[in-house]
């Protein structure tokens, strides 16, 4: 006597069929949900090289250029310590004229934030200064042509202009109650600049960015006036942004408290786009004697890494990595790894697994990856480029499983 095979009894066994047909057609893929390398290997638009003592031990499209986002940082880091030196102080030079006017010139201190200019108030203080007419603004080292690519026009803090004279990286952190408006850091008081942004945004807790150059360079000297009063100089109300005049005599330089290395940590750890290019602008001309363009930022960062590597068929187009037109290969990343060596502990460990030292880059379409893997107590340097959308965890996954 013959069972009648039901209708979900059918349906079961076709799609136990369907399911080893699959299995038969595609094997990689549980390689695929096991082993994040294998993944990479699949992927059109991606790029990974890992070298260990020299030598390549993976290597998926290393010599294709592609965009690095946030790990271009590492070129800008290794060509600001290579030129500058690890011990290099930023400096802003502060003048009176005869008007009794203060004059502040800047040369692109990535790192001019409200404690440094409690630093300044007091040394102004103490060189005589007792009363200012006015506070002239002088941001001319950069030159007008300064315009970063890929910088969009968002509030956002890493969307902040870069100018010559900045205060707190071009942004306020700011609290908005209604129509009461607060600071959000003790050391930094509230300007009429910083109230209108505050009252123009949304209530709660608010981080933005100055948005463009004539209202970051007022706001630098709302606060230092209020910086001023607070150490007993008295201020009147007026601001100028001009160059510094011929007569006026300099009666203050500013060394910053920090040395490049110790803004260089915080900048690979946070990612700040606004110190990258700074940096990638300073370095147009490292003794501060002229005006830089952006065109020069970019010869000069282009010739550093054909002198110092070699390197041929890459593009620079900012310091950060924000611009999608900037092009480096997997390859060039790891051999700008091999030099940056003595500056590895720079690179902030991975949150899970303190054998990953590297940095992330991020944009549209890209993550991007390059540091070091400890193996067998040695480290290696990797680089991993992905130029299209992938899950954002596969980049770490992808590290963690070059550890093992």
């Amino acid at each position: 006597m013959m069972t009648a095979v039901t209708p979900f009894a059918l349906f079961r066994v076709q799609r136990s069929l369907l399911f080893l047909l699959i299995l038969a057609a595609f094997p990689v893929f549980p390689a695929l949900a096991l082993d994040p390398v294998a993944q990479i290997k699949t992927l059109e638009q991606a790029s990974l090289l890992l070298q260990v003592q020299g030598h390549d031990l993976i290597a998926v499209s290393p010599d294709t250029p592609r965009a690095p986002a946030s790990t271009m940082k590492l070129l800008t880091a290794f060509a600001a310590l290579e030129t500058l030196g690890r011990d290099y102080r930023f400096q802003t030079d502060f003048y009176q004229d005869d008007a009794g006017w203060l004059w502040v010139k800047g040369y692109a201190d990535p790192y001019l934030v409200s404690e440094e200019l409690d630093r300044i108030s007091v040394a102004l203080k103490s060189k005589g200064l007792r009363e200012v007419a006015g506070i002239g603004l002088d941001d001319t080292f950069f030159g007008s042509d300064i315009e970063i690519a890929g910088r969009s026009s968002s509030d956002n803090p890493y969307d902040a202009p870069v100018t010559a004279l900045a205060v707190n990286f071009n942004t306020v952190n700011l609290v908005r109650d209604g129509q009461q408006v607060r600071s959000a850091e003790p050391q930094t008081p509230l300007t009429a600049s910083a109230r209108r942004l505050g009252l123009a945004g949304s209530v709660g807790k608010q981080r933005v960015n100055l948005r463009e150059r004539e209202l970051a360079l007022r706001y630098f000297g709302e606060l230092l006036a209020a910086k001023l009063e607070g150490a007993g100089v008295r201020v009147r109300d007026q601001i100028r942004i001009a160059p510094v005049p011929h007569q006026a005599k300099r009666l203050y330089r500013h060394a910053n408290s920090r040395t490049l290395v110790e803004m260089i940590e915080p900048m690979l750890k946070y990612s700040n786009n606004f110190v990258a290019n700074a940096l990638f602008l300073r370095l147009a001309d490292p003794k501060g004697s002229g005006s830089v363009s952006m065109t020069a930022a970019r010869q000069t960062m282009t010739e550093f890494a054909r002198r110092r590597f070699g390197w041929r068929g890459f593009t620079l187009e900012d310091g950060a990595g924000l611009s999608h037109g900037n092009r480096l290969s997997a390859r060039q990343m790891v051999e700008l790894l091999n030099a940056f060596v003595p500056y590895r502990e720079l690179l902030p460990p991975q949150d899970d697994n303190p054998r990953i030292r590297a940095k992330t880059g991020t944009l549209r379409g890209v993550s991007c990856y390059a540091g070091y893997v400890q193996r067998g107590g040695v480290w290696a340097p990797f680089a991993l480029l992905i130029n299209q959308p992938v899950e954002s965890s596969l980049r770490r996954q992808v590290a963690s499983s070059l550890v093992r």
